[in-house]
């Protein structure tokens, strides 16, 4: 690395270049996984946030017009002058919700069919810290479920989240963790979804009996909805557990699919009981187009 050139002490340059190196020392600090996310979130257009209706707060956010059941007080009589309509001013609600997040973590979510592709974790990881990024921008408190890491706001969280997501499971699947979640509380899920079903059936059924309404996004590999496969492949689990052989795997592929299918109507099914949103998201797509689902798909969860 060449050294800069000497430069006299009143010039501007020097505090400039000084100011550069430490900004750069200070981000190479930070784990590469918070400054993607971080990125990917300022890519978003934040719009509206799904706080802004009406409630208990501060901040004007509308007039509108008196209804049957409204009380006389709430009457807004300045703006009600200007016409023959009795007009109520709205404030903002402004109670923060609790935001829980789940990322699987097991082996089978670190496959990839190709080295262009990011694995089905790290992609997972990146739009669980950036929506997690966008709520606690909309003053919301976000934590993990399972009390690892409880629900708080504030920018500190955001590193604390990182360093949690960035830690790995050596099951080859990682049950949803469903204890510690509070009542009324919105939640996040991020898994590929093709371990044990009934693990996740417990998880969103503790969850609706706490009146918990969240969103599961399942982030599948291109290769595991198209099953390329033909002629003489082995399969085996991420962890080596599970292998199978076959001389021809073209012979697999309708089978495969069809019970790729079964537990996406699984999925669709407990999605509906449970009063969730289902979402699907494969590695060759958009990050910043699966975060603007999701963030709006949680946003509604709320209401």
């Amino acid at each position: 690395m060449t050294q800069p050139a000497a430069s006299d002490a009143s010039s501007p340059v020097a505090p400039a270049a000084d100011l550069r190196h430490r900004a750069e020392g200070e981000a190479s600090a930070l784990p590469p996984l918070l400054v993607d996310a971080q990125m990917l979130a300022g890519a978003v257009l934040l719009g509206e946030h799904g706080r802004r209706r009406a409630g208990t707060g501060d901040d004007f956010w509308q007039y509108r017009p008196l209804q049957q059941g409204d009380s006389r007080r709430m009457i807004d009589h300045r703006r009600s002058a200007r016409g023959d309509v009795q007009f109520v001013r709205e404030r903002e609600w402004q109670i923060a919700q609790t935001v829980h997040v789940w990322t699987d973590l097991g082996a089978s979510m670190r496959f990839s069919s190709s080295p262009e592709l990011p694995q089905k974790i790290d992609r997972a990881r990146l739009l669980a810290l950036a929506v997690s990024v966008l709520m606690l921008r909309g003053g919301e408190r976000v934590g993990l479920t399972g009390g690892r890491l409880p629900p708080r706001s504030g920018k500190a969280q955001i590193l604390r989240l990182a360093e949690m997501l960035n830690r790995e499971d050596d099951a080859d699947y990682a049950p949803p963790e469903h204890r510690a979640m509070v009542p009324h509380a919105r939640a996040l899920f991020i898994s590929d979804f093709l371990g044990p079903f009934d693990e996740l059936q417990l998880a969103l059924s503790k969850a609706a009996d706490r009146g918990v309404r969240g969103v599961l996004l399942q982030v599948l590999d291109p290769s595991e909805e198209s099953f390329p496969f033909a002629g003489r492949t082995r399969f085996h689990s991420m962890t080596g557990g599970l292998v199978h052989e076959t001389l021809k795997a073209s012979a697999l592929r309708d089978r495969y699919l069809d019970r790729m299918a079964e537990r996406r109507d699984a999925l669709e099914a407990l999605c509906r009981t449970a009063g969730w949103r289902l979402g699907l998201h494969h590695t060759g797509d958009s990050a910043q187009a699966a975060l603007m689902w999701l963030y709006h798909a949680l946003e509604r969860s709320s209401a």
